[in-house]
Parts: structure tokens; sequence; C-alpha cells
């Protein structure tokens, strides 16, 4: 059901790869909601992926561009502001830690995988912020939304040096929240969603079992990829003109529990087994 909550509005949608993609569920729920959109990703995402795809159905532009890049934001940027004007919202989707995919586990990390995982994972955020500002491409009123974990905030095991980048985007979205709050009345947030399966989320070792402990921790149950996109919907519309600077999190509850009764039976059935095994 569309609301026209983005009538007339125009944004950008970084990270968007194949159907799986929550970047990819946000385009769409945007284009529903009245909005016109261009479509980012890199090069060899867009020729591997689903994107020029998607981009027909959507009467999108897709513009490759690597956002580690600044002379490639600025493509992005331009392209939009040639096309659109200004731009109201944009959507930062992108991870990567190339310690995962290798199965390097926290206590031996490759130091140079890790600047990766930063530049990849949280710097981009950065350094699209500030392509835009200097570029003067985000309207005012306009919203910068980036998806986060709440392993930035506690340790959930094979989750890895994502939780630091994680970390590192929240404090970005704080920092740079205030400053184009204060000079351009851009708001940033982040939302912190539940475990989803998405090309990148599968690479985290333990994934299916996560998606079943915070499914029975979650009195809600974990919120999927639909739910995540309609969540950014609202913080892109007028409907949050006020909420800047935040985590949000959009996990069933998740983010709240210490312990659910299913989660109790099911430690206490394990408990049970180990002992009888001994």
């Amino acid at each position: 059901m569309s609301y026209n909550l983005l009538a007339g509005k125009k944004g950008i949608i970084f990270g968007a790869l194949n159907e799986q993609s929550i970047a990819w569920r946000v385009a769409k729920r945007a284009v529903e909601e009245g909005a016109e959109i261009i479509l980012t990703n890199t090069a060899v995402a867009v020729r591997m992926g689903q994107l020029n795809e998607l981009g027909k159905k959507l009467n999108a532009q897709v513009v490759p561009a690597d956002a580690t890049k600044e002379d490639e934001l600025e493509v992005v940027f331009q392209e939009a502001i040639k096309s659109f004007g200004k731009v109201d919202f944009v959507l930062h989707s992108i991870g990567m830690s190339p310690n995962v995919r290798k199965g390097r586990s926290y206590d031996d990390l490759d130091y140079k995988m890790l600047q990766t995982t930063f530049d990849i994972s949280a710097v981009s955020f950065h350094k699209m912020l500030q392509v835009a500002k200097k570029l003067d491409a985000i309207a005012e009123g306009g919203s910068v939304v980036a998806l986060t974990y709440v392993a930035a905030q506690r340790t959930f095991v094979g989750y890895n040096d994502m939780a630091d980048a994680k970390s590192l985007l929240e404090s970005i979205a704080r920092s740079f929240g205030y400053i184009y709050g204060r000079d351009k009345g851009v708001r940033i947030n982040t939302v912190s969603q539940s475990p989803t399966v998405t090309t990148a989320g599968s690479g985290v070792k333990g994934m299916s079992d996560l998606l079943d402990f915070a499914e029975d921790l979650s009195p809600l149950g974990n919120a999927d990829a639909n739910d995540c996109a309609d969540y950014c919907i609202t913080l892109f519309s007028d409907l949050t003109r006020k909420v800047t600077m935040q985590n949000l999190f959009n996990d069933g509850g998740f983010s709240s529990m210490g312990m659910s009764a299913a989660a109790i039976e099911a430690f206490a059935e394990g408990r049970a087994n180990r002992q009888e095994q001994k």
C-alpha cells in the first residue's frame, strides 16, 4: 500500500545489488511512495548484479561508482544535480569485510584487510557526506540513512571487524549529523536492522544460527528486508523531520532484550544434552 510519503522527492540509493539487498527493497518502496531515484554501486557490482534490471523497472538512472573514491562520488552527486537539482534523501547500504570472507578470527586479523573493511563499510559514509555537502547536493531538510547492526554495541561471535566498522559508521552519523544539521538542516540517522539474509550478510559465520537466536529472543520476531525498507521510507519522509543523529533499532525488540523464555528453554535443553555427553 502506498501513502505517497515521498511524493515529489528525489533520492540516491547506494548499495543495491540483487533482490536480496535491503537497498533493493528500499529503492522499490521509495518509488512506490512517489520518489524518483538514482541507483549506484561499484562498476563490478553493476556488471555482475541485477541493478540495471532494477533501474529499468523503476525508471531509475544507474550510475556506477566506487563509494570509497571521492571523484566517483562526485560523479554520482553531479548526475543527481543534473537530473533532479538537489536530492531529498540518500541511503548508504554498503558493507564488506575481507577478514570475514577469508575466515580470519578477530584475534588474527589481517590489518590491510581491516583497513579495507573500514574504507568500504564506514569511511565511505564520511566521504559520501563530505562530497554531498561540498557540492550542496542535499536539499534543506533532507535525510540521510545508513544501515548498521547492534554488534556496534554488543559482541557477536563471527561478526568480527565489521562490528568495529559499524561503530565507526554510527559515530560518523552523529558527528556529521551535528555539522550538516547546523549548516544545512540535513538530518542523518543509522538504522540497526535485525540479522538479514543478504549477499553480504550471508558471509558472516553462523548467520543461520544468529537468525534463529534473534527470532526466538525478539518479542516481535526478526524484522525482514521489507520491514527495514518501510522504516527507511519514514525516515526519508517529512514525518521525521526533527529526528537526527540517532541510531534507531528496527529489530523486533531484540536490542532491548536480555533473555526470553524460548531462549532459556533452548539453553537449558542444550546444557542438559552437554552434561549427558560427558
